[in-house]
């Protein structure tokens, strides 16, 4: 069943690449049968030390490299994710059990992010030029400095994406990085190392540690520079802390509990098709993926029958081609949190219009699509993630209510908003207190503009990637001034009073002239 790209060599070559001498491995798994694909080293706390002692050696003189002989790198990088992306394919199917379709989308999220920063980087990371105090007299750089060595904890749900992407303008900025991707998840992560090395990656630079999180992720926290972390909120406020504590930054990006609203005008073909993606798209293991549909009670009963019958025909299968639209649950136990949030929403009065059930003839971790009508706060799927293929119908009367119901969360990652009148979807946006927000589209288009930071509010985390901010908060500001003539304080012969006098008098006119 496992693609026969993924070779024993190949194999070989990844997990040579982990830090790792514990006595015990990790069984990694093909998720749809349940067969071990490989047996990944863990790593102690001295391998991580041993990790990040390698990886500052490796970026004093990355650091010194020539931004363009960096970036240079990374162009035979694009090339070489491009022509092996159907290979990272096959990995992250066999790891994740997604469907091929979501698998490939995965891949394209790293040369967009590599692409970018290419463009970008030389004028961001550029040496800015700004006024002094003194006009003409004075001057000062501000000057980016990489932070050192970069720690990246990445997540189960899109391995390649986030353990790869979030490193890209790390090590353009010129930093060292060590990731420690999910145990389940870590051969796609692996081979975006391999291929960075490929591509001409000084040796040691991007190091690999694996093992559980409370095992791991202290020791790398504590030898971090700065942290990257994405998953949830409990464990974002775990990382939170530790970094304060080390007096270093951090980028969280956390839960969601993501709204979509749909206006009276809205295309209703077409937003059958966005909701369609935006909640089992991945089988609902996107951190921005819709859990809530708000629908204007005058085509309530249209929308929910076309979405019901779309929902019933998606095509469910563990293949390893593009037939089946809807894949695999990462994993037997997140299957029993999904049905476990169904079950008590059934037994405290939510109703059933699809799906809600395993589909254990497909394999040991499928769930079908759920619609849910009748979800209330005081059920789990009311109110907590589910982070599975299941939906929740609402109606309301007014706009207002719509706003209301939407904001009504602790998290704020991404909302969605459908209507023929953009401008009129934009004002809903406008008030909606999400870091994200998709018009006429349920997550893809605010995620894959990446010129445009992307972040939470609320409980869904501190920071962001992508855009500028996305390459800068992986570097210091360092300040330099320039006085060209001391001329700051009173001159020989000046009194202080006089000298207080003609400060206040250049402050003043320089503000008329706009000069500072």
């Amino acid at each position: 069943m496992i693609p026969a790209s993924i070779t024993p060599d190949l194999l070989a070559t990844l997990i040579s690449q982990i830090c790792g001498t514990a006595e015990q491995t990790y069984p990694l798994t093909e998720v749809y049968t349940g067969e071990v694909i490989a047996h990944l080293p863990q790593s102690t706390p001295a391998d991580i030390e041993q990790a990040f002692a390698s990886a500052r050696q490796a970026q004093k003189e990355w650091a010194q490299w020539p931004l363009k002989r960096r970036l240079a790198v990374f162009e035979r990088h694009h090339k070489k994710l491009l022509d092996n992306a159907l290979t990272t394919t096959d990995l992250i199917q066999a790891e994740s059990g997604k469907a091929r379709r979501m698998a490939f989308d995965e891949t394209c999220d790293v040369p967009m992010v590599v692409s970018h920063y290419l463009r970008r980087a030389p004028k961001v990371l550029a040496h800015a030029k700004r006024g002094g105090p003194v006009p003409v007299l004075s001057y000062s750089r501000e000057v980016r400095v990489p932070k050192g060595v970069v720690g990246i904890i990445a997540p189960w749900n899109f391995p390649f994406a986030t353990g790869i992407s979030d490193a890209i303008p790390a090590l353009m900025a010129g930093n060292g990085v060590v990731v420690k991707p999910d145990n389940k998840t870590a051969l796609s992560p692996l081979y975006g190392v391999h291929l960075l090395y490929e591509a001409g990656l000084p040796a040691g630079l991007f190091q690999v540690v694996c093992g559980e999180g409370p095992d791991v992720g202290p020791t790398l926290i504590d030898n971090a520079d700065y942290v990257m972390f994405t998953g949830s909120t409990e464990t974002g406020r775990v990382v939170g802390e530790r970094a304060a504590r080390n007096l270093i930054g951090c980028s969280l990006e956390l839960g969601g509990k993501n709204p979509m609203i749909v206006l009276p005008d809205a295309n209703l073909a077409e937003t059958v098709k966005g909701a369609l993606f935006g909640c089992y798209g991945n089988t609902g293991q996107i951190c921005m993926h819709i859990e809530r549909i708000y629908v204007h009670e005058s085509i309530y009963d249209q929308f929910k029958d076309a979405f019901v019958a779309a929902t019933s025909s998606l095509a469910l299968g563990a293949a390893y081609d593009f037939e089946p639209e809807v894949g695999s649950l990462v994993s037997p136990e997140h299957l029993a949190r999904v049905a476990a949030h169904v079950d008590d929403a059934v037994a405290k009065g939510a109703t059933v219009l699809v799906g809600g059930k395993p589909r254990p003839d497909l394999g040991p971790a499928f769930f079908e699509p759920t619609v849910l009508e009748g979800v209330t706060a005081d059920m789990l799927a009311g109110s907590c993630e589910t982070f599975g293929p299941v939906v929740a119908l609402h109606q309301y009367s007014s706009v207002d209510e719509a706003i209301a119901l939407a904001n009504d969360s602790d998290y704020g990652l991404n909302a969605s908003v459908w209507s023929t009148d953009i401008d009129a979807a934009e004002q809903v946006a406008l008030r909606l207190e999400s870091g994200n927000v998709n018009i006429n589209d349920s997550l893809a288009t605010a995620y894959a503009s990446k010129g445009t930071p992307s972040g939470g509010m609320k409980k869904s985390g501190v920071g962001a990637r992508h855009g500028d901010q996305g390459i800068l908060k992986y570097t210091d500001a360092q300040n330099i001034g320039v006085l060209k003539k001391q001329v700051m304080g009173p001159q020989p012969g000046q009194d202080y009073a006089a000298y207080a006098k003609q400060t206040l008098m250049s402050l003043g006119l320089m503000r008329r002239l706009r000069v500072r």
